[in-house]
């Protein structure tokens, strides 16, 4: 047999082939970069424009005026404030379901509630409160008429900071639940029997051994309903209005063009309510990775 007749025979070089396996991502990948990454960077970059496309500065330092700040403030507040609520609540709730005494056909509705509960914000979420405990609300008339308990002359308003509050608590003490029960669930029973077997109390167990394994997720949860909070804008334009001034009510009335809108100025606000939630999201995943260290 001739060389020429064994180079023809030999196998056919390695030919590039496409990662079948990477097709069923594409569309993620497509929704991400459409709808996430390149907004994302339009806002970014609009941050730092003038009108006319030229690079600036003004943008940014027309945050630090009074009223912006304030507006920033005042969502830090509401933001912290229905965090740590939500966080208190949902934990003890979560708790109660995974290691109290409660029945265990209550995990189950328990849980497929907060699933949905955890989304539902928006116009429907304003509505049923508004519905609820607005002025002329089911519970506010039934308190006033049957109990006489007046809900506004104690100093109630749901259009203000505890009433907006109060909306956000309606989501976030089931995103708490959600997340903290697969990390009390984490909590070995040999920890638990250890612990009793060296003599400590039920106050001393959870003191000493479960509550410093949970801390990193405690604190990690905290600051993600933090930055679901923060980012909340359709549940306070559709509660509020412009009654309230926070940042997501504010960045509206600049995109939207109103006589005296800066759509640069809104791309500022954007900006900052992007490093806010930025930092809070990567305290929640450097929080989140230190605690499933333990529970593994």
């Amino acid at each position: 047999m001739s060389s020429q007749q064994v180079s023809s025979a030999a196998p056919p070089g390695p030919r590039f082939r496409l990662p079948l396996h990477w097709l069923g991502v594409l569309p993620f990948a497509a929704f991400t970069v459409l709808f996430l990454i390149m907004p994302t960077m339009k806002i970014v970059i609009g941050a730092f424009q003038t009108p006319d496309g030229a690079f600036t500065l003004d943008n940014i330092r027309g945050l630090y005026t009074p009223s912006i700040m304030s507006a920033y403030l005042i969502s830090i507040r509401i933001s912290l404030a229905s965090a740590i609520l939500g966080c208190a609540i949902g934990f003890a709730v979560a708790a109660a379901v995974v290691l109290g005494g409660l029945p265990q056909w209550i995990r189950g509705p328990l849980l497929t509630f907060s699933g949905v509960a955890s989304n539902f914000a928006g116009v429907p979420l304003a509505f049923a409160f508004l519905a609820t405990l607005g002025p002329v609300g089911l519970v506010t008339v039934f308190l006033k008429t049957q109990l006489g308990v007046d809900l506004r002359m104690l100093g109630f308003n749901l259009l203000s900071f505890w009433g907006l509050t109060l909306t956000y608590l309606f989501f976030q003490i089931p995103l708490m639940i959600l997340i903290i029960t697969p990390a009390l669930d984490g909590l070995k029973k040999e920890w638990r029997e250890a612990a009793s077997i060296l003599g400590a109390t039920n106050a001393q167990y959870w003191r000493l051994v479960a509550f410093p394994i949970l801390l990193p997720s405690f604190l990690g949860t905290m600051a993600l309903l933090f930055a679901n909070a923060f980012g909340a804008v359709a549940t306070a334009i559709a509660l509020t209005g412009s009654s309230l001034n926070i940042v997501p009510i504010l960045l509206f009335a600049q995109i939207r063009g109103d006589v005296l809108g800066d759509p640069h100025l809104g791309y500022a606000l954007a900006f900052g309510m992007i490093v806010v939630t930025g930092v809070a999201n990567a305290l929640y995943i450097w929080l989140r990775a230190r605690s499933e260290r333990w529970l593994k």
